[in-house]
């Protein structure tokens, strides 16, 4: 797994403005902890009892306190004691809880059960009094009490990072690892952290806002640094003896804890987007602009659909090129494509439904006379459902298995029909039979579970029908059925495309699914359309190098006896290369 490099993780971090602002304060913080001597105009120690308990003026920019001590300068002094136990108490937090909880997820076992009854007994124990006894017992040094804390601490980071770990490790790409060879400490580092940093950089950024509050609490109580040295949590404890006549003794010190605290959750989160965007950009990021929907003149006439210039990219690379199609009311168009030639990332792009680390960087869809951008996600997700229905390839990972299927049918049907409990049933055994379920009513008690795969996709086309969409993208919705199911389902997409005029955008790589149900077909290949033509003629007059191997290809097609060629063979005896482009 690639990471990303410093300099492109500070760019990413920058673009931030929460990000700037946190890291803004904090360097602030951190140049005054280091030169509060020669910033400060003032010794935070001396008194001046003719200015005591005044507001900010030109001389003290913060005002003064109870003794005449100048405020600024007692702040600015303050800074290193707290910014120095946070970082003891977080190096250690980080320290065990990140290596405790990565491996007993990572290893399981005897392993996993020793940490978890260590991590149980951890947080058991009573935090505050515990670091009292340690301040009693070294006399008020806060290097222990801070590294009391780390360890204490260290247990519920270590919880959070072994539950993640544990979904990590089932990745097939973590067995493929262990397959190839890989130790388990490279696994560890190149392939399992990368995957959890921003649960790691959460909790640390969490855990240095906890022991900012814990450090200006130790002091607040005069546990720490011994006054009179300037600490924030004892100028807290000197403003509040004096809220009823200097309220104002607060703000400074009050108001730097609180921003201290922000600046660390806001930091901590800016930056788990910053390291997790390289492999899983959000999707509130992958818009491509707001590009002004360009002018289509070539949509034919009657046309209910048509897309125009598609290209869609992941990172600085390019996965589809220029697609473009046009679709009728009721034609079934069959996209058709070896594993990886975009036909599913075409179909998504239509619904603003594509995967994390994609987008639409150009493209223009028409569709019932209106022009719209296809890198303008809030108004392609006003077409799900009522415009635009989907079948997902996979029938039981597109169902809840906690709803029941009348219960997961009835919540998408009150979205069309606003009625009564009666009728939103009566609309769900509608949908049902529509799809030729038979004994609806039972069907519709049963949970995902219950039902076999053939079902379940009977059950994915009526929730798909649901808000009697003008377009049905069905995404290989017979791949993983047998044939005698297969061939229902096909009978069925025909017949509900017939009877309702529903334009169908069938994704296939399967040819005897494209002959028996599209009317039309487009060949495409490494995100480019080769060819488009009706099935019968792409069938009996292919034109293109590549749908001839292709069909070449078909085991429908097959000469028993005979070996099935391969479509890189059919291409190298036609002189084409085998990485092929568009004609």
């Amino acid at each position: 797994m690639s990471t990303s490099t410093p300099a492109s993780l500070w760019s990413r971090l920058l673009r931030r403005p929460t990000a700037v602002l946190a890291l803004a304060w904090l360097t602030l913080l951190l140049v005054v902890s280091v030169m509060a001597g020669q910033l400060s105009s003032h010794d935070p120690l001396d008194q001046e009892l003719l200015a005591i308990k005044q507001g900010p003026s030109a001389e003290y920019l913060l005002g003064t306190d109870a003794l005449g001590r100048d405020v600024l300068s007692r702040v600015m002094h303050g800074t290193a004691p707290t910014l120095l136990g946070v970082l003891e108490a977080v190096f250690v937090a980080g320290a065990l809880g990140i290596s405790l909880g990565v491996s007993a997820g990572y290893f399981g076992g005897r392993w996993d059960r020793l940490v978890q009854q260590l991590v149980n007994l951890l947080q058991s124990m009573p935090t505050i009094l515990i670091m009292l006894a340690v301040l009693a017992v070294f006399g008020q040094n806060m290097l222990p009490a801070m590294v009391t804390l780390g360890i204490l601490g260290s247990a519920g980071i270590s919880r959070v990072m072994r539950s993640v770990t544990l979904a990590v490790r089932e990745e097939l790409y973590i067995a493929a690892a262990r397959l190839c060879g890989l130790g388990d400490g490279y696994i560890i580092v190149r392939h399992v952290m990368p995957r959890i940093i921003g649960a790691v950089i959460v909790q640390l950024a969490l855990f240095c806002a906890i022991a900012v509050i814990v450090q200006t609490g130790i002091s607040f109580l005069g546990l720490g640094v011994a006054p009179p040295a300037p600490t924030w949590g004892g100028m807290i404890f000197e403003a509040s003896s004096s809220l009823s006549d200097h309220p104002w003794l607060l703000v400074p010190s009050g108001g730097v804890v609180a921003l201290t605290i922000l600046a660390f959750g806001l930091l901590g989160d800016s930056l788990r987007d910053a390291s997790t965007e390289a492999w899983s950009r959000p999707a509130a990021q992958q818009r491509a602009g707001k590009r002004a929907a360009e002018a289509v003149h070539d949509v034919p006439a009657g046309s209910l659909l048509s897309l125009r210039g598609l290209c869609i990219d992941a990172g600085a690379r390019r996965l589809v090129d220029g697609v473009g199609f046009d679709l009728a009311p009721g034609e079934t168009l069959g996209i058709v494509g070896e594993s990886g030639s975009g036909k599913t990332l075409s179909s998504l792009s239509l619904l603003g439904l594509l995967p994390a680390g994609t987008q639409v960087t150009a493209g223009t869809l028409v569709i019932d006379g209106q022009t719209l951008d296809l890198g303008d996600h809030a108004r392609l997700a006003q077409l799900r459902g009522a415009t635009i229905g989907m079948i997902f390839q996979e029938p039981m990972s597109a169902l809840d298995p906690c709803f029941s299927i009348g219960h997961q049918l009835a919540e998408v049907v009150r979205l069309q029909h606003a009625g009564s409990l009666a009728e939103v049933q009566a609309r769900v055994i509608g949908l049902l039979e529509a799809v030729k379920i038979r004994n609806p009513e039972e069907v519709a008690k049963r949970y995902p579970h219950q039902i076999s795969g053939g079902m379940a996709q009977r059950v994915g086309i009526a929730r798909a029908l649901a808000r009697e969409p003008r377009v049905l993208l069905a995404d290989e919705p017979t791949t993983a059925l047998d044939v005698t199911v297969q061939a229902e389902i096909l009978s069925l997409l025909r017949q509900l495309s017939r009877e309702r005029g529903m334009a169908v955008i069938l994704v296939t790589h399967d040819w005897g699914v494209v002959a028996d149900l599209c009317d039309r077909a487009l060949v495409m290949r490494h995100g480019r359309v080769l060819e488009s033509a009706d099935v019968v003629d792409l069938f009996h007059r292919p034109q293109h190098p590549y749908t001839r191997a292709l069909l070449a290809a078909n085991p429908h097609a097959a000469q028993p006896g005979q070996p099935l060629p391969t479509v890189a063979e059919v291409l190298a005896a036609a002189g084409m290369k085998d990485e092929g482009v568009a004609a």
